[in-house]
């Protein structure tokens, strides 16, 4: 994990609003998996209709932070690029990272932040099938146990983890008002998704 929150108020939220026994997968990730995959539909449906491959090429160069003996980091987004899309749902994988890596519900939402943290400081990333997992998993855990749950080399997730650092600038502090604030956002944003698909039910 790249950092931590000032407290755990996502269960202090959910215990609030919604005093029922938590699910094997906790809502938060149901609700960020869903998120996730429209994010990922959206983005991938706009490179397919894109008139110029030149587009997609040109969303992953910026200027260079640090040369080391790995090379220059913090200097493209294209390094968490598959070479195919993993045959496995957001929703899947992170059930599967919660599963075997015992973190906290909140962890994956200081996650997401860090996710959306990047695409603001570097406009040109989108969120793809071929990235989306990688961002997922470095933004979550570092761990060479836990890079072979994610599906990479212990190696690899250590240099994505470094990637994710230099790009972010190393802000990876995610204070409590951010926190809560992003829990709620969540927690409106799937009761207008159930509230929506009430009413189409009903159309």
């Amino acid at each position: 994990m790249l950092g931590a929150t000032e407290g755990e108020a996502f269960h202090e939220h959910e215990s609030e609003s919604e005093p029922k026994p938590e699910p094997t997968t906790p809502r938060v990730l149901l609700i960020l998996g869903s998120i996730l995959e429209r994010l990922v539909e959206r983005n991938d449906q706009l490179l397919e209709h894109s008139s110029s491959m030149n587009y997609y090429c040109c969303y992953y160069n910026s200027s260079p932070r640090l040369v080391s003996n790995m090379g220059e980091l913090g200097t493209s987004v294209k390094v968490f690029n598959g070479v195919r899309a993993p045959n496995i749902s957001i929703a899947k994988y992170l059930e599967r990272l919660y599963k075997y890596n015992q973190c906290s519900p909140s962890c994956f939402v200081v996650g997401y932040v860090y996710i959306d943290r990047l695409v603001h400081r570097h406009p040109q990333l989108l969120v793809i099938s071929l990235n989306v997992h990688r961002l997922l998993l470095t933004s979550n855990i570092a761990n060479a146990f836990y890079a072979k749950v994610g599906g990479v080399s212990n190696s690899e997730l250590n240099r994505l983890e470094l990637e994710l650092l230099f790009l972010l600038d190393f802000e990876v502090l995610v204070s409590s008002p951010v926190f809560r604030a992003i829990v709620v956002w969540i927690m409106r944003l799937a009761r207008s998704n159930k509230h929506q698909n009430h009413e189409d039910s009903r159309s």
